[in-house]
């Protein structure tokens, strides 16, 4: 095989502690590599290590990594930088903090051309337009001063695809290219990677902690796991037949299905024509004059122990649709819960069902104060809604959920949020959210935030849970996966409007509508 980049016997340490350990990786011609693994595996260190971009305090031990016939871990300073961004270049996982917001697109791609090539700004420019049209920007080609912020998260990626490829490069590095994006526009930059790859004939290595996102891309797969390569094979081998325990588990996931077992269960929540409808006011008095239709005249019905799923991309209303439905913003319509409608109830009768309609978000570091210990985030509810408990009660009742989670209050209960993984922090949150026994639990996006392997882990804790505590869930996510394997009944959401509702099974199995089938083709 003619290998373009062969990484061979790769140690990396931090402070005397090995993160990268004996890591071989052959890179071909013209073919995209994947590496595969969770934070902090060492995949990111291993890669960022071909352009020597590794932070001060690491340490490269022993290795070689050849380009051309050269070491470049031997190579000097000046010379990687011709190299940086013009024969080796990289994609990054956030394009809005990879680009300078304080320049405009225009500047920013003439700088990676004339950096690299004897090339006047004006024909530089005109080259920038061409690349943005090659990578389907079509209209920003036509207002190139355009700053990043004023860009969407895809457009903002494809400015960043337009710079890695400004000078041909043999091979492109893609740092999780797509973590930060939704399910729809993920796809459309893998299949705009793949034209380019195969327009510009250049070698891809791609960086994932998400095997599905890899499946359609990658011809080779190395699998990290605590800086070691566990396994590694053609991409058909590693799905089709994984060896190593590890492997087994990051591909298992797709096979997490929920059976349906509740259709006779009781009527708990029933929403009819809900609306939430954002005015546009202009002129000097402020007049509306439209609306922004953030959820548009839904109607859907959660059962008791059931699991409702809700999809769509970013601006298709869940958001919206979640903080109506927990009385934070104002509605129209019927929100029936318990055959109450929340939106002519008092207050007063509010408070006293918050606790048992609860939430759990999307960062679990962010949700949970860092100046409260996790005795006191938990047992915060209770201060709340069961006062008359004294502070033995309390402290059973918290001991009582942490082990229903996994957690061991005696080793956690005194600590802080910063000192547990995001793992740890979720299931955190959970028995938060759960201390207070609510009938209803909404799920904003809880998993996208971890890695596969702990995404298993969560969808089997709330499984669990489920089934002891007979909850209903609200789970909402732009992961077609992920809903699959936890949802009985699925909506899927654009622009404000459901376009499409039914059993899991039936959605997954016999879709409808053109945009659901375009969810469906990510998943593994």
């Amino acid at each position: 095989m003619n290998n373009l980049v062969k990484i061979k016997n790769l140690t990396i340490s931090f402070n005397d502690k090995q993160v990268v350990k004996n890591v071989s990786i052959n890179i071909p011609r013209g073919k995209t590599v994947a590496i595969v693994g969770e934070s902090g595996s060492g995949k990111t260190i291993s890669a960022l290590s071909i352009l020597k971009l590794l932070p001060n305090n690491a340490k490269i031990e022993e290795g070689e990594i050849i380009y051309k016939e050269k070491n470049l871990l031997n190579l000097p300073t000046k010379n990687i930088e011709k190299i940086r961004g013009n024969k080796i270049s990289t994609i990054f996982q956030e394009p809005m903090s990879s680009l300078n917001p304080l320049h405009t697109i225009e500047k920013q791609i003439n700088e990676i051309i004339t950096t690299h090539s004897n090339i006047e700004y004006t024909k530089a420019t005109t080259k920038t337009k061409e690349l943005l049209y090659n990578v389907g920007l079509k209209s920003l080609s036509n207002r190139m001063k355009s700053y990043p912020y004023e860009l969407s998260g895809g457009q903002r990626q494809r400015v960043m695809i337009a710079m890695s490829i400004a000078n041909n490069p043999d091979l492109l590095i893609a740092d999780e290219p797509t973590t930060a994006l939704d399910v729809t526009i993920q796809l459309q930059i893998l299949k705009l990677l793949k034209k380019l790859q195969n327009d510009l004939k250049m070698a891809i290595l791609f960086i994932s902690h998400d095997l599905g996102v890899v499946k359609n891309l990658a011809d080779y797969i190395y699998i990290m796991k605590d800086g070691c390569i566990v396994e590694e094979n053609t991409k058909t081998n590693i799905f089709n037949n994984p060896q190593h325990p590890y492997t087994k588990e990051l591909v298992s996931i797709k096979n997490l299905k929920k059976s349906s077992d509740n259709e006779n269960q009781d009527k708990l929540l029933k929403i009819e024509d809900l609306k939430v409808w954002y005015p546009i006011k202009k002129g000097l008095l402020k007049k509306t004059v439209n609306y922004i239709k953030a959820v548009d005249s839904i109607s859907f019905e959660l059962l008791e122990n059931q699991t409702l799923g809700i999809v769509g991309e970013s601006g298709s209303g869940k958001t919206s649709l979640v903080q109506a439905l927990l009385k934070l913003i104002p509605s129209k319509g019927k929100i029936l819960y318990k055959n109450k409608n929340l939106n002519t109830i008092s207050n007063k009768a509010i408070l006293e069902l918050r606790n048992e309609i609860q939430i759990i978000f999307q960062d679990p570091f962010s949700s949970l104060s860092p100046r409260m210990t996790i005795e006191q985030i938990i047992s915060e509810g209770l201060d709340v809604h069961e006062k008359s408990l004294n502070k033995f009660e309390k402290i059973n009742k918290v001991k009582a959920i942490l082990s229903e989670v996994g957690l061991d209050y005696e080793n956690i209960g005194n600590r802080y949020p910063h000192e547990f993984s995001g793992g740890q922090r979720q299931r955190i949150a959970i028995a938060r959210a759960l201390i207070l026994r609510p009938k209803l639990l909404i799920l904003d996006e809880p998993t996208s935030a971890l890695d596969v392997s702990i995404q298993k882990q969560i969808i089997e804790l709330l499984y669990h849970l489920q089934n002891r505590f007979k909850l209903s869930f609200i789970f909402i996510s732009h992961n077609m996966k992920v809903i699959e394997a936890v949802s009985d009944y699925v909506l899927i959401m654009k622009n404000g409007k459901i376009i499409e509702q039914g059993r899991s099974e039936d959605v997954f199995n016999n879709p409808k509508q053109s945009y659901t089938v375009q969810l469906l083709s990510s998943v593994v």
